[in-house]
């Protein structure tokens, strides 16, 4: 079945008339995602891959429907823009933009919850259901349908974990990224709690790094509520203290907490096979399906 995004999913890209918004405008239609209208604030009027541009997310919704945002709009606006996503009730909003300013993205979580609105980002590839809807950047052809969720805190170590998964035979209910930002909206407790609720998905992947808590947190959850098979691979086990890694979100802290160790030790403690390298989550598949 999937989560968050499926055949019904109407979507307002906004910051359309970017180059950003226009490219993968174009690649999610061609995936066969519905993209009922873009907004981009004085470009009202024209039209974008053939899909109208409003000057208001309330404007398109009114004009063209929609009930998901997706925002390429620059770190500076993002957060006006994500405002405007969530008072005119788009549902998911997913936020490709990356470097938005800690207070600004704290106030978008804010209202969101608020109004009871899932955010997915800042600076996540995407959410995509297979065969469905894709909401996002990822690339079309590494994805099949299948059964198989997938959750993570890394883009590229989403496409490259899919495309192996897919190689083996395994197809996914859905796969989307947290988002490498300090502060992010959906967290793992909430995806695999959604992926829990799942009939179409059977296992679930999740693929952390380090810094923060998140992974930790989510291994008690799994621990005490989470009936599936839970497969994990976390990344930055080398990485030095006090360094970033990719990510602003990805560092180990310089009292030593947030390491891919204490990661590794929570998960295997709550019964999650660990991969050590991404090529041995197909095998682990395997072993758990």
């Amino acid at each position: 079945m999937g989560i968050l995004v499926d055949e019904d999913t109407e979507v307002i890209v906004q910051g359309i008339t970017g180059q950003q918004g226009m490219f993968h405008t174009e690649y999610m239609e061609e995936y066969g995602t519905n993209v009922v209208a873009g907004v981009t604030p004085g470009k009202g009027g024209k039209k974008v891959k053939g899909v109208p541009v409003f000057n208001t997310v309330e404007g398109a919704k009114e004009k063209a429907g929609g009930n998901a945002s997706i925002i390429f709009v620059p770190a500076p606006f993002a957060k006006d823009a994500a405002f405007e996503a969530i008072e005119a009730g788009m549902n998911p909003v997913v936020i490709i933009t990356e470097s938005i300013p800690v207070q600004d993205s704290a106030k978008i979580m804010r209202l969101a919850e608020m109004n009871g609105t899932t955010i997915i980002g800042p600076n996540t590839p995407g959410i995509i259901s297979p065969g469905k809807s894709k909401v996002g950047i990822m690339p079309n052809h590494i994805f099949e349908e299948g059964n198989i969720g997938l959750v993570s805190r890394s883009g590229t170590l989403t496409y490259e974990i899919v495309n192996t998964i897919t190689e083996k035979g395994y197809g996914q209910s859905t796969a989307f990224g947290l988002g490498g930002d300090p502060i992010v909206g959906m967290d793992f407790i909430d995806a695999l709690d959604r992926f829990s609720r799942d009939d179409g998905t059977d296992a679930v992947i999740m693929i952390g790094e380090i810094g923060g808590s998140a992974e930790e947190k989510a291994a008690k959850h799994i621990q005490e509520n989470i009936d599936k098979p839970v497969i994990a691979y976390i990344a930055g086990r080398t990485a030095p203290k006090g360094k970033r890694m990719g990510h602003a979100g990805a560092i180990v802290s310089e009292g030593g907490t947030g390491t891919a160790e204490s990661k590794i030790e929570a998960l295997e403690g709550a019964g999650v096979s660990v991969a050590r390298m991404p090529t041995e989550i197909g095998e682990l598949l395997d072993n758990e399906l």
